[in-house]
């Protein structure tokens, strides 16, 4: 889920630094948005560190892909907390002179407000009125608690406890369920295969792509079987202890590919988003290669791994869906495509979702590009965003080829 979180000028607000870290933990995708006087409270790193996400309070960056409508649009869940009473105020009249007030006024999405406030302020007239209004607009509210205020004054306007945000925010939106019943398999990372017992051959895979593959999934109903090949321990955290996943981690192309046929063998669909290395080394020495034994240069015999996806397909039953993930170099969106279909066609896979690489895309990157190609080869779906969002995207294409 697409969830913004907009940020006032509070001392609550270090109380909404947990509240992001529990969405982000869940597996959702989070975009701060805090005010000026926010980042009095908290900072921006603090809060690009626990989102995984660029934060600005400006509407004049990234204008070329008009952010301050796009975080509107496209978010699932708006929430603003704390909500100040200069913001429900604002909120309240409608003014858009940061990019917070410009998203909210964009988005269609549910709006829940934590408000957090001296006493006094919570009961003015002004702020009642203002409440008014946005619960009359739809705008669900969560609190302000009765306990101890900053400065040693007591009574109602205390943020709510990000624990009850959360539960209170997550109701608004109904869980997708598109996926339930249905088992998948998915892979991510990228394989290790050892030259010696000190070095490896490897890719730049972060297995992010795989991981946000899986949570869409799971999220959406499905119960689902991970297998990771290098994933760092900090990317794997979100899936660590969702209830729908299991988690197996595996370290070479030889590994992946046990594990693959394993968890697919019953499994409804299979996603192979890992970068799996495409060659392995001939003799692997039991010894450090060291310089000092030879003249200077080192040769290493490559030969061919087996191709798991192409395996998966030959041995799949029937009603099982396949999908590949194809990342690949090319000068222009026709031939990447076309270098799609080609290799579609050499699986055999029921989808293919093609990705441009690069020396600044697609790997260690937190956005993502695909193309999505059916067994007709036909474009069944682009989508460029974050990779969450690439996830849902393909997901949407499984649901659509399996209903066909």
């Amino acid at each position: 889920m697409f969830v913004v979180v907009g940020v006032s000028g509070g001392i609550a607000a270090y109380k909404t630094v947990h509240l992001v870290r529990a969405l982000v933990t869940n597996g959702h995708e989070v975009h701060v948005i805090p005010t000026e006087d926010a980042l009095r409270f908290v900072g921006t790193t603090t809060w690009e560190a626990v989102s995984r996400h660029p934060v600005t309070t400006s509407v004049h960056d990234d204008v070329a892909e008009v952010r301050h409508v796009a975080l509107g649009t496209r978010a699932d869940l708006v929430i603003v907390a704390p909500a100040t009473a200069n913001t429900l105020a604002k909120m309240a009249t409608g003014i858009a002179d940061n990019l917070l007030g410009v998203t909210l006024l964009a988005t269609t999405a549910p709006v829940l407000v934590a408000p957090a406030m001296h006493t006094a302020m919570w009961e003015h007239p002004a702020t009642t009125a203002n409440i008014e209004t946005l619960r009359g607009r739809g705008v669900h509210v969560v609190g302000p608690a009765d306990g101890p205020l900053t400065g040693g004054d007591s009574g109602p306007g205390r943020m709510s406890e990000p624990e009850e945000i959360l539960a209170a925010a997550l109701a608004l939106v109904p869980e997708r369920s598109d996926l339930a019943g249905l088992t998948v398999a998915v892979s991510t990372g990228g394989t290790r295969e050892a030259i010696d017992p000190v070095r490896f051959l490897g890719n730049r895979s972060s297995g992010r792509q795989g991981v946000d593959v899986a949570l869409a999934a799971a999220d959406r109903g499905a119960q689902v079987r991970l297998v990771a090949a290098h994933v760092e321990d900090g990317i794997l955290t979100a899936v660590a202890h969702h209830p729908r996943i299991t988690v197996e981690r595996v370290s070479t192309a030889a590994d992946l590919r046990a594990a693959m046929h394993a968890s697919t063998g019953d499994a409804d669909v299979a996603v192979m988003v890992a970068a799996v290395a495409d060659f392995r080394v001939d003799a692997v020495s039991d010894e450090k290669i060291r310089k000092e034994d030879g003249d200077g240069t080192a040769t290493l015999r490559l030969v061919a791994n087996p191709d798991i996806l192409a395996e998966l397909v030959a041995a799949r039953r029937d009603g099982q869906t396949i999908v590949g993930f194809a990342a690949e170099t090319a000068t222009d969106e026709a031939e990447l495509v076309e270098r799609g279909k080609r290799k579609r066609a050499r699986k055999g896979v029921d989808l293919l979702a093609v990705n441009r690489v690069d020396w600044a895309r697609g790997f260690e990157a937190a956005e993502n590009a695909v193309v999505v190609l059916d067994d007709g080869d036909a474009v069944v779906a682009e989508v460029a965003g974050s990779k969450r969002a690439v996830a849902d995207a393909l997901w949407d294409a499984v649901i659509a080829h399996r209903a066909r």
